[in-house]
């Protein structure tokens, strides 16, 4: 059996809401040059993502990958969990 091939876009960025089930917010930056002014600008986007088992938590970065469209809004799913968020500690 044949691996599928891994075609389609794919993108990083930080999981921003996970209200519903299966289903997680990701806000993916980048930057673009202006045509006219030549000042990088920082554009942001939002994604449905389908999250499998929940197994990802607001705060975390991830990998996401282009699929076939599992529901109204959701045309991507988790490819990998980058990065955890970082704990803070309170001492005094």
């Amino acid at each position: 059996m044949e691996a599928k091939s891994t075609t389609g876009k794919t993108f990083e960025g930080i999981v921003v809401k996970s209200a519903m089930k299966d289903t997680v917010t990701v806000e993916v930056q980048r930057y673009e040059k202006h045509p006219k002014y030549k000042k990088y600008i920082r554009r942001t986007k939002k994604f449905l993502v389908h999250n499998p088992g929940n197994s990802v938590q607001v705060g975390d970065r991830v990998t996401i990958r282009e699929t076939r469209p599992i529901s109204k809004l959701k045309r991507f799913v988790i490819a990998s969990r980058v990065a955890k968020p970082e704990e803070t500690t309170e001492s005094n």
